[in-house]
């Protein structure tokens, strides 16, 4: 499983130029789901995604994490994590989980992180989207659950 998740002062996303969900400050959270992927890369990149501490302190540090700002997390699903372009320019999404096992893990890492207390809003499973956000920083993270250390 990947994630891309960037820091920002608001996101949204349209789906037929309507708004499906959107947040205020908090997290855009692109996340894709591999071919055998696993319940531990599930609780691997849901973990990591709430406790990332990337929002700074009064200090100026980054040491909070999105429920220590009291933030949200607008998750996009984004099979396109898993384009591989090593033999061309057109990307082959072969990794990528198929469509129904993908919307699952999707789901569930929706649900895993609003158990955590976080206010969560989605794009919608297999729809073509548009996102929009004010990114922060730039604060961006790639998380991928099969490099864990």
């Amino acid at each position: 499983m990947r994630a891309v998740a960037q820091r920002v002062l608001s996101a949204s996303v349209e789906v037929d130029a309507a708004v499906v969900g959107e947040i205020e400050h908090g997290l855009l959270v692109y996340l894709g789901a591999e071919k055998g992927d696993t319940d531990e890369d599930l609780d691997y990149i849901t973990r990591k995604v709430a406790g990332l501490r990337i929002f700074e302190d009064d200090r100026g540090k980054m040491s909070l994490s999105v429920s220590d700002v009291r933030g949200a997390i607008l998750v996009v699903s984004q099979f396109t994590l898993f384009g591989d372009l090593s033999r061309g320019r057109r990307p082959s999404f072969d990794d990528a989980a198929p469509p129904e096992e993908a919307r699952v893990l999707y789901e569930a890492a929706c649900e895993r992180l609003r158990s955590e207390g976080i206010p969560v809003s989605t794009g919608r499973f297999r729809a073509h989207m548009i996102v929009r956000s004010a990114i922060d920083g730039p604060v961006t993270l790639i998380l991928d659950s099969r490099k864990r250390v």
